[in-house]
C-alpha cells in the first residue's frame, strides 16, 4: 500500500514547480521561469540551483507528441 500511495504522491507533484534550493519532485526536463528554451535535466531529489546567479522557479517541461 505504501508504494501505491507514493506513486500517487509523485504523480500529483510531478507537474508542480520547484524553486531554487528545493528538491526536485520528479526526474525530467526543467526550465527556469521566463526561459522556456533553457532546458536542464534534473533527477528526483536533486536540489534546484539558481539560474544565472539568481534564485528562480523551475517548471517541468513535457514532451508533446507530434501528430502526423
Amino acid at each position: 500500500m505504501k508504494r501505491i500511495a507514493l506513486l500517487r504522491e509523485r504523480a500529483a507533484t510531478a507537474g508542480s514547480a520547484g524553486s531554487t534550493g528545493s528538491h526536485c519532485p520528479a526526474s525530467g526536463q526543467w526550465s527556469p521561469e521566463g526561459e522556456p528554451h533553457a532546458v536542464h535535466t534534473f533527477f528526483e531529489g536533486h536540489v534546484f540551483p539558481s539560474y544565472n546567479g539568481v534564485a528562480t522557479v523551475w517548471h517541468r517541461q513535457y514532451l508533446v507528441a507530434e501528430s502526423r
